[in-house]
């Protein structure tokens, strides 16, 4: 059965070229149009599309406060469509806030190498997201909260440009949601393996940015390694993702820099548009950040890269996580992490908003345990020995 589409954009050659792309794929059909948010929202509860493509900036209502009401009223995945700005990247930090669960830039040459691959792209990520339609829920990516005692980093102001994160917003029972970061954890019982670690990473891409806070946010101030993190996502919006999960967090997070030196209890956020190496030197372990102009690399910063390179600095001494994201980025890093010692986790299935890189490091026997996203942050704790 093919996946339906609502597309949504007050551009008419928008919403054009965006069904023709669509259409090119015998198992996507547009079943309508919208020219704004307010004729979104009506829309979807009246023809219940599978995915809805959605712009930011439109007349009547917009973009983000859309999404706030489709996901109360017709729950839906809403794929957004972004500007590759600083602006850009904040309102669609927004939108993930208010339920979105994906973003594509609006011009597709920048996610792309070529016309073809980027029609894919959109393509595939449409069809990804409709097919895992009904699902469990994870809260927005603003609202995964912090124990009520513990502190956190105040928010960004308004000078910096970024709008900080939404609130909660309520949610009811709903056919389709993101997977649950707030039910009860089966990881209560589970027992450390004892193991020694030196460095946690994670690699992750569709629907990572709220499966990233919703595990970051628990993680304790005093964590004692540092964290890579490899999240596929333009170069303009890793900064703004830096930032705003570094006012959420206990832990400092921040977007990693070249010869930045690893500290325990810092995250280090992959730079969009570039590779993420670890290289040792001395007793100190440092970043490589570089633009990569490989044509046989497909994702920029790509788990692999960081994951091999991790592999030749630490050894057997890594805890390495793949979350939620589509393809198999991750399973030949992470393939040489285990070959040296390395635990590999990844998150199961039933919590993933995509169970693509999942998928590939479990069917290949790499991981060793499948983990929901509520129970990742426990896991990690306890395994480290922070719990």
């Amino acid at each position: 059965m093919a996946v339906k589409v609502l597309v949504v954009d007050d551009s008419s050659f928008f919403r054009r070229r965006v069904s023709e792309i669509l259409e090119k794929d015998p198992e996507i059909k547009v079943i309508d149009f919208a020219v704004n948010g307010q004729e979104a929202v009506d829309k979807a509860a009246k023809l219940r599309p599978d995915v809805i493509t959605m712009d930011v900036e439109m007349p009547v209502m917009d973009g983000i406060s859309a999404v706030k009401q489709i996901m109360q009223s017709s729950p839906t995945p809403i794929l957004m469509f972004s500007s590759l700005t600083r602006e850009g990247a904040s309102a669609t930090l927004d939108a993930l806030d208010a339920g979105a669960v994906d973003f594509l830039p609006k011009k597709f040459e920048d996610i792309a190498r070529n016309s073809e691959e980027a029609i894919r792209s959109l393509q595939n990520k449409v069809k990804e997201i409709g097919r895992r339609r009904v699902s469990r829920f994870t809260r927005p990516i603003g609202s995964s909260p912090a124990p009520a005692s513990a502190p956190t980093r105040s928010a960004p102001s308004a000078s910096s440009g970024l709008r900080p994160a939404a609130k909660p917003i309520a949610q009811p029972d709903r056919t389709f949601s993101r997977p649950a970061s707030d039910t009860p954890s089966s990881g209560a019982s589970f027992k450390a393996s004892g193991k020694k670690y030196q460095i946690v990473a994670i690699g992750t891409s569709t629907g990572g940015p709220v499966a990233l806070q919703t595990i970051l946010t628990q993680l304790p101030a005093n964590f004692p390694h540092p964290i890579l993190l490899i999240q596929h996502m333009p170069a303009a919006f890793t900064p703004a993702f830096a930032q705003r999960l570094n006012s959420l967090c206990k832990i400092k997070v921040k977007e990693a820099e070249q010869g930045d030196r690893l500290q325990p209890g810092v995250a280090y956020l992959a730079p969009g548009g570039q590779q993420m190496l670890v290289e040792a030197r001395g007793g100190s372990k440092t970043l490589k950040v570089f633009e990569d102009d490989s044509p046989r690399i497909t994702y920029k910063p790509s788990v692999d890269v960081t994951f091999a390179s991790t592999a030749k600095a630490y050894s057997g001494d890594v805890l390495a996580v793949i979350l939620t994201g589509m393809g198999a980025d991750g399973r030949d890093g992470a393939r040489m992490l285990k070959q040296n010692g390395a635990t590999i986790w990844a998150q199961d299935e039933k919590t993933c908003v995509v169970y693509g890189m999942p998928q590939a490091v479990a069917s290949a026997g790499i991981s060793t345990e499948d983990i929901a996203l509520q129970d990742v942050a426990l896991r990690i704790n306890k395994e480290i020995g922070c719990a």
